[in-house]
């Protein structure tokens, strides 16, 4: 619906009645708040060392066992992306199939791959590793995405998005300190210390993901743990959030959300901010010892970068929920990253100043990926089309993934022209899609507020989108 429509009904109530109202939404919120965003940050938060942790494995002495010269740790970095866009939306469709608890299944999975990637004898090895860990992440991002907009209304879905969004964030910051405490294994039962990194983190995943499954929520129409009043409370306000319980697949659907260019222009948003996310993940402690930092120094000083990411993410996301602008706080994060992409690429002499620009390039593309994910979103339908455009975002947009590993090149080491400079166009694209999005749903909205003043809204039928009532969020 709307983002914000009053109904006759409220138009009748009370104003006690409307305070009670309130109260008990707000007390319901609370409990959703405790009850789901926690349990999936820490799961994400596992996630993302597992993701990023090749990057440690690689200057705690992967690159020279495995022989990983010319481009085949960049290979190795972009085959899990691969996996990612292969297994992605199906594995989408599977979790909204068979409901939230697959998640802990798909961790149970890529923890062995992560192991896998421990075991790997050869480079050929942890390519496949690697590529079977990525089809086995494919769905858990968008997977909890669509199950915390199926618990929150629109006005509360991005907030809320940004602090699960944030474990990765975290994740990054102390992925430096888990993987040296882990490279202090070094020699233990003949492994090298990068062995252990995988070895480790892989088990760990599949320990936490087992612990999880019990107290992973269902689909709110399956809200056990809520008392019957406060369920119906919660299905009252989230009818048209996006969550749909007696939607089915179907090829049409399919194919209506894969020529909707809105989708499209939502990938190149993402894509075009999640190839220096990626970089930032798989390069910084490469990128950072090129400034002159020692392995164990590189590691401390991603740390600071990682936090200022997180802390300007969920201001500016906060901010937009709150003003209801997804637009301008976009470009504001995109800006933000062109700044810190802008000064990498001018390489200053002072170590400092190419340092400050990590900060501004972390703070810019963390900011704007929850928005570009969730704004997408919210301009789309419900059920399986919501799911199925998560994992089109999700998925097609980590080709920003395939592009960042190819594109920071060991020849430049540690200027990185071709890898940043990228990074700057692709953020102009990502500018270029979002305005696109804003200028047609700011001329639909107005269309249809001319149908409305004039008596012509219509019915609207079963596409949401339709429903004279609807408009695009900005």
């Amino acid at each position: 619906m709307a983002e914000k429509a009053i109904t006759a009904k409220d138009a009748e109530l009370s104003p006690s009645e409307c305070t009670d109202d309130k109260a008990a939404e707000r007390r319901l919120v609370r409990k959703l708040d405790i009850r789901i965003i926690p349990i999936l940050w820490i799961l994400y938060l596992v996630n993302f060392l597992d993701r990023a942790n090749i990057g440690n494995a690689k200057i705690a002495g992967m690159e020279k066992d495995l022989h990983l010269t010319g481009q085949r740790f960049n290979i190795a970095a972009w085959v899990f992306n691969l996996g990612y866009l292969v297994a992605g939306v199906p594995l989408t469709i599977v979790f909204k199939r068979y409901g939230p608890k697959s998640l802990c299944v798909m961790m149970v999975a890529w923890g062995i791959t992560v192991v896998g990637c421990g075991l790997a004898k050869t480079w050929g090895q942890l390519v496949v590793t690697r590529l079977l860990e990525g089809m086995a992440e494919s769905a858990f991002i968008s997977g909890c995405a669509y199950l915390i907009g199926a618990y929150y209304t629109t006005d509360e879905y991005l907030s809320r998005y940004v602090f699960f969004f944030t474990a990765g964030i975290i994740a990054g910051a102390i992925n430096g300190f888990v993987s040296a405490l882990l490279a202090k294994m070094d020699g233990v039962g003949g492994y090298a210390a990068w062995r252990w990194i995988f070895i480790m983190e892989g088990i760990l995943t599949i320990v936490i993901a087992t612990l999880a499954y019990p107290l992973i929520v269902p689909f709110p129409e399956h809200a056990t743990f809520l008392p019957a009043a406060q369920k119906s409370l919660l299905l009252s306000r989230t009818k048209h959030s996006g969550h749909d319980p007696n939607d089915t697949m179907t090829p049409a659907k399919a194919l209506s959300c894969l020529s909707n260019w809105r989708i499209w222009a939502g990938v190149l948003m993402y894509l075009g901010v999640t190839e220096s996310a990626n970089s930032i993940s798989n390069f910084q402690p490469t990128i950072l010892r090129g400034l002159g930092y020692t392995s164990t120094q590189a590691q401390i000083h991603t740390v600071p970068v990682y936090v200022t990411g997180a802390t300007v993410s969920i201001i500016i996301c906060v901010l937009s929920e709150r003003l209801k602008k997804r637009y301008p706080f976009y470009i504001l994060g995109c800006a933000i990253l062109a700044t810190g992409l802008a000064v990498l690429v001018a390489y200053p002499r002072d170590p400092k100043t190419r340092y400050l620009g990590m900060f501004f390039m972390a703070a810019g593309c963390y900011s704007a990926m929850p928005i570009a994910i969730i704004w997408t979103t919210l301009n789309t339908g419900q059920g399986y089309e919501r799911a199925f455009t998560l994992g089109m975002i999700l998925n097609f947009g980590t080709a920003g993934a395939f592009i960042s590993s190819n594109v920071f090149l060991l020849r430049e080491t540690p200027k990185f022209r071709t890898g940043f400079s990228t990074g700057l166009g692709l953020a102009f694209v990502a500018v270029t899609a979002a305005t696109c999005i804003f200028v047609a749903s700011w001329w639909e909205n107005r269309k249809r507020d001319e149908r409305t003043r004039n008596g012509r809204g219509g019915e609207g039928g079963e596409d949401r989108n339709c429903h004279p009532e609807f408009r695009y969020a900005l």
